[in-house]
């Protein structure tokens, strides 16, 4: 029989488990035996104490870190500052957890062992360009975005239980006339109480929706630019819109040459096949239920345009369901290749 001698990987192999007000790191030799743990802030500080304590054992050749888009943003920034190979680890299973324990210090062990088994190998987002930049603006837009559908419910629903003559009044309005109209009443000029609580509550969430916009267009200003710099011929595709370019370019990150190819991008997208028979049903395949939602739902927005305006998608569409294919199937495969179309057009650095 054949032996297989594997190398021990040289230097240290760090991890860390990483939290709001400190984090905790573990390190490594060479042949996988826990060295030490150890506890830092998680500021500038202890970013530099925890590098510096690392490379008391020797040098630092690659450190796991749990949440590097999260917590861990600002170590896994200065870590690769700092020329360390900084490698995602995900939250360990809960199998291993109900049988080992549950612990900060044996968290960051398995962090630093995922990392130097090569259990873990994916590198995080570098999170330090202009797709960062969209990412924080996309998220103002989208909390305003959700405040603005709510106060219109709101609005909704105070017209339908409005007195008569109100809701009258409002009754079959678009969204905005209906604001244009609730924002031009005036609660002083009823002398019912209930109608003039109503009219004031509606004048309210009818500004607050006119401010909105204000806001959401402002922030459009300042992603638009950014996106058409970063990926023009993102933008150029069929169907594909600022906001669905912003959520794939923020799947992606800024640094997408993490993905080493097609097929992990369909996969950070939840569209890759995966195995989903059994017995008679073998050889049946689906898509993944995980990935970036986000990004997922941008392809299948894209699929959706593409469905009613391009004649080409429309006619496969149509064939492939006459030829016995679900609705359902058929979205998928063009949301497949769809993926395959945005990864020739991510950004490379």
């Amino acid at each position: 029989m054949a032996m297989t001698i594997v190398e021990a990987a040289p230097g240290i192999t760090g991890g860390v488990d990483t939290h709001l007000d400190k984090h905790v790191a573990a390190a490594l030799d060479p042949l996988g035996r826990l060295v030490g743990t150890e506890s830092f802030s998680a500021d500038a500080g202890g970013y530099k104490a925890l590098l510096g304590w690392l490379e008391e054992f020797g040098q630092v050749t690659k450190v796991g870190v749990e949440g590097t888009s999260s917590y861990g943003t600002g170590l896994a920034r200065f870590l690769r500052r700092h020329g360390v190979e900084v490698v995602e680890v995900d939250r360990q299973n809960r199998q291993s957890r109900r049988n080992q324990g549950k612990s900060d210090p044996l968290d960051a062990v398995e962090a630093a062992r995922a990392a130097i088994s090569g259990r873990a190998s994916g590198a995080g987002k570098t999170k330090d360009g202009a797709i960062e930049a969209i990412r924080v603006l996309v998220v103002a837009k989208r909390s305003a975005r959700q405040a603005r559908v709510k106060a219109i419910t709101q609005m909704r629903h105070l017209g339908f239980t409005a007195p008569d003559q109100l809701h009258s009044r409002l009754k079959g309005l678009s969204v905005s006339a209906l604001v244009t109209e609730s924002a031009q009443l005036r609660p002083t000029r009823s002398t019912d109480p209930v109608t003039a609580a109503t009219k004031a509550s509606l004048s309210s969430l009818a500004h607050r929706i006119k401010s909105l916009d204000v806001e959401i267009a402002g922030l459009d200003e300042k992603i638009e630019p950014l996106i058409a710099a970063a990926a023009p011929d993102l933008l150029a595709l069929f169907g594909v819109g600022p906001d669905t370019a912003a959520a794939l370019l923020i799947a992606a990150g800024d640094n997408p040459e993490r993905l080493h190819s097609e097929a992990a991008w369909a996969h950070l997208c939840g569209v890759s096949p995966v195995p989903a028979g059994s017995g008679k049903t073998s050889g049946h395949l689906r898509h993944h239920q995980g990935g970036n939602r986000q990004a997922n739902s941008a392809l299948w927005r894209i699929v959706m345009v593409r469905i009613a305006h391009d004649p080409e998608t429309t006619n496969y569409f149509e064939r492939r369901v006459k030829e016995g294919r679900t609705k359902r199937d058929v979205i998928r495969i063009l949301k497949r290749y769809v993926a395959r179309e945005v990864y020739r057009h991510l950004p490379r650095g």
